[in-house]
């Protein structure tokens, strides 16, 4: 079977959010199709595969090698191959770079135009992008959001259905996240860092570990607790003055 064919009838198959096949089609047919795909599946080589890896980044790279890895792990659960040459293919390492984020502070006093009670409601409350596109008003009672759902369907996990103390600043959403981007990127930020505002919130606002992962849809505190110990530049200053006063100097000349 060609490898096109195949893939063509695994996205709609697959057991994974439409999220997730969304982001594998799109990389395989930015980066496979083009060159692999009218071959048979089981006459291409583990060595192909890795020249067309290699000049990938690092994303776009372990995005690709997760693409092909289901593809060929599916024909095997089928009987359509006994082996894949991608299983043994390691995923690239990479040293994430420190991401920045906005405050609260910074947020509220900047006016990001026609998204801008979008964007406060985002810092405000850590919707994924998909569940705030999916928000309505009617989700919105008792002082409380209620998130149940996202534009793909479901949440995303179990643990993404929850409820958050609600702020303000609920407007509808576009349906395209594009604009929205547009407005944070001057900033040098992105819709997803609005989480980390949000995250940054609740722990100045000395709110648990435990509960900022519950009200972040997180199904790991220690991932929560990752963002819970970014140290911004001026807290050292703060922390130093504050440890400093309650010092007891003594003079032992």
């Amino acid at each position: 079977m060609l490898l096109d064919e195949f893939a063509s009838h695994c996205w709609t198959f697959l057991p994974v959010t439409k999220k997730t096949i969304e982001n594998y089609r799109g990389a395989y047919l930015r980066n496979v199709s083009h060159s692999l795909g009218k071959r048979e599946m089981s006459e291409i080589t583990k060595r192909e595969f890795l020249d067309l890896l290699s000049p990938l980044t690092p994303p776009n790279y372990f995005q690709t090698l997760m693409a092909t890895r289901v593809i060929y792990r599916e024909a095997i659960t089928r009987d359509l191959l006994s082996e894949s040459p991608v299983a043994s293919i390691k995923a690239p390492k990479s040293r994430p770079k420190p991401q920045k984020f906005l405050t609260w502070e910074e947020v509220s006093s900047v006016n990001f135009g026609k998204y801008d009670q979008n964007i406060k409601f985002l810092a405000l409350h850590g919707l994924r992008w998909g569940e705030a596109v999916a928000l309505t008003a009617e989700d919105i009672y008792d002082g409380k959001v209620h998130i149940n759902k996202s534009k793909y369907g479901v949440t995303k996990t179990e643990s993404g259905v929850r409820e958050v103390p609600y702020f303000g600043h609920f407007t509808t959403f576009p349906k395209t996240r594009k604009a929205v981007a547009n407005a944070l990127s001057r900033y040098g930020v992105t819709i997803h860092s609005l989480r980390k505002t949000y995250a940054y919130f609740l722990k100045t606002n000395d709110v648990h570990v435990t509960a900022a992962a519950k009200f972040l849809g997180h199904s790991d505190p220690m991932i929560t607790l990752k963002i819970y110990t970014l140290v911004r530049n001026e807290e050292i200053d703060i922390i130093g003055n504050e440890i400093r006063s309650k010092l007891i100097i003594t003079d032992t000349t």
